[in-house]
């Protein structure tokens, strides 16, 4: 279980390896600009309030805290670093907090 704000998620294979537009792999460990990555969500702290599991996120590597649970890596973000949720449609908000 996840506390307070914080989001468990792992990235999706593609984010693993890339390849460039000549067909060379480059691995995740290479050093380029800024990247944004996708990942699934798989865990929810109560105060999240944005994101659910099963929710495709955008996030910077700046901010992740990656952890090795049985073989396999994920990621803790807080809420607030993530920049984007995938959406099969977009609901209108008012932006305002209660």
């Amino acid at each position: 279980m996840m506390l307070h704000d914080r989001v468990l998620v792992q990235l999706s294979g593609e984010d693993a390896e890339r390849k460039s537009a000549a067909g060379l792999v480059i691995p995740a460990t290479a050093q380029m600009a800024h990247r944004l990555h996708w990942a699934a969500v798989l865990g929810v702290g109560p105060h999240v309030r944005t994101v659910k599991v099963g929710d495709q996120v955008l996030f910077g590597e700046e901010q992740q805290h990656e952890v090795e649970i049985q073989g396999e890596t994920y990621v803790i973000l807080r809420e607030k670093d993530l920049h984007a949720v995938a959406a099969a449609r977009v609901e209108v908000s008012t932006g305002l907090y209660l």
